[in-house]
């Protein structure tokens, strides 16, 4: 997790979920919409240490989805719509709502990661 001398930014989180490096602010951290970049093209710093792993999913589709979940439930209960009203309404409203979240989400772990200095962890025996 080491990067050259580049200066550090005063907000990595705010940086990464922007999609920019959490150590200089600058490069990019994404090669792709949800793929991390191998490293930051202008500090170098190398991302193999983040792992933010199901962690955006599960925050997006909780945070994101329970209302729409919450829409469905009303529109059923208050209207009995049909299945295809279901189909127009809600499900573009699941993917709108659940969707867009993921990348800034991803940003904000591996910039935990950074920032915490968060590594897998490793028992040790004593004898």
């Amino acid at each position: 997790m080491t990067a050259p001398d580049h200066p550090q930014t005063s907000q990595p989180v705010r940086a990464a979920m922007m999609g920019r490096c959490p150590h200089c602010g600058e490069g990019n951290l994404f090669d792709g919409f949800l793929e991390l970049a191998p490293r930051c093209e202008v500090c170098g710093l190398d991302y193999s240490f983040a792992d933010p792993a199901d962690g955006p999913a599960f925050f997006s589709i909780t945070l994101a989805c329970l209302p729409s979940v919450g829409f469905a439930t009303w529109l059923e209960i208050a209207h009995q719509a049909p299945y295809w009203v279901h189909a127009v309404t809600t499900l573009p409203l699941l993917l709108v709502t659940m969707i867009p979240p993921l990348r800034p989400l991803k940003g904000w772990f591996v910039a935990s990661q950074y920032v915490n200095d968060a590594h897998e962890g490793q028992l040790t025996f004593k004898n």
